[in-house]
């Protein structure tokens, strides 16, 4: 049986049911309603992603520069302590901890080979690191994986037009591989997009928000979620998570180009989740 929320979640769903079963089903307040609950389950499933960036801005204006903790170590004990509680809290489930650690084991992988071949620096010290790669990065990708596993729970998630599941572990494969190989031959990112794009040309996503079902193109909502991303990059390396060559001379925003890179890590970041939660088929119901 697949669980679509937590005790506490199921909870904080039934309070919200009671009120929000009062009002209008249909028109502008019924949109707006269905607005607003979405809004609230897409921060609700940005929660441990919040909290990380949180920690990133907080301590970049905070932190004191004699510190006898490194502000690096801060965020990775916080990140841990935080994982923990979200377990022991009944915040996330056990399957989207097992997502979050496939994450923490890809993320890693490519940190420290990019970090080695100048990509991008970790400037400020750090005790718990492996190389030159601080171990809260990889709660960076966490995040990621965290709020991929959660949306798909608390949205309910269903597929139609769906690539044969062994397709999509190849084209992640391929994508993970080229992060790599393109510093050593060419760079076969635009075939993989095109192939990626043929491949889910016809798969749509269908989540229930609140009363209905919605539904919008995979590749859309993979876009979508890629600009949020980029976003906050800009904000991390602007508070010294990690800086890109071209910021180390001074602060600039992150370039567009790494755009397409998300896109691709968010492919990598979806087969992914879908290794725990597989993708279910859209079942005839009302859509709109």
């Amino acid at each position: 049986m697949t669980i679509r929320f937590t005790s506490l979640e199921e909870r904080i769903d039934h309070a919200a049911h009671r009120v929000l079963d009062r009002l209008p089903a249909s028109g502008i307040s019924g949109s707006l309603i269905e607005f607003i609950v979405f809004g609230l389950k897409q921060a609700w499933a940005c929660l441990f992603g919040g909290i990380m960036l949180f920690l990133i801005m907080a301590t970049r204006v905070a932190w004191p520069d004699d510190a006898w903790l490194a502000r690096y170590d801060f965020v990775f004990l916080c990140a841990l302590a935080v994982q923990i509680a979200m377990l022991a809290f009944k915040l996330e489930t056990v399957g989207e901890a097992k997502a979050i650690f496939l994450f923490h084991l890809v993320g890693t992988g490519m940190e420290l080979f990019k970090t080695a071949a100048g990509s991008w620096v970790y400037p400020e010290e750090a005790f718990f690191r492996i190389g030159g790669v601080p171990l809260f990065s990889g709660f960076m990708y966490a995040s990621v994986g965290s709020y991929l596993a959660r949306v798909s729970r608390i949205f309910d998630f269903r597929f139609s037009g769906y690539p044969p599941f062994w397709t999509t572990v190849v084209i992640a494969v391929a994508i993970y591989i080229n992060f790599f190989s393109h510093h050593y031959i060419v760079d076969l990112r635009y075939g993989i997009f095109a192939v990626t794009a043929v491949l889910f040309a016809r798969t749509w996503v269908h989540y229930r928000v609140f009363r209905f079902r919605h539904r919008m193109p995979l590749l859309l909502g993979w876009f979508l979620v890629t600009l949020f991303i980029w976003f906050a990059e800009n904000i991390a390396t602007w508070s010294h998570a990690w800086l890109y060559p071209a910021q180390q001379g001074g602060w600039t925003p992150v370039s567009t180009a790494k755009i397409g890179s998300w896109d691709l890590l968010m492919i990598i970041s979806f087969v992914l989740v879908t290794l725990v939660h597989r993708p279910k088929a859209m079942a005839s119901e009302s859509t709109r």
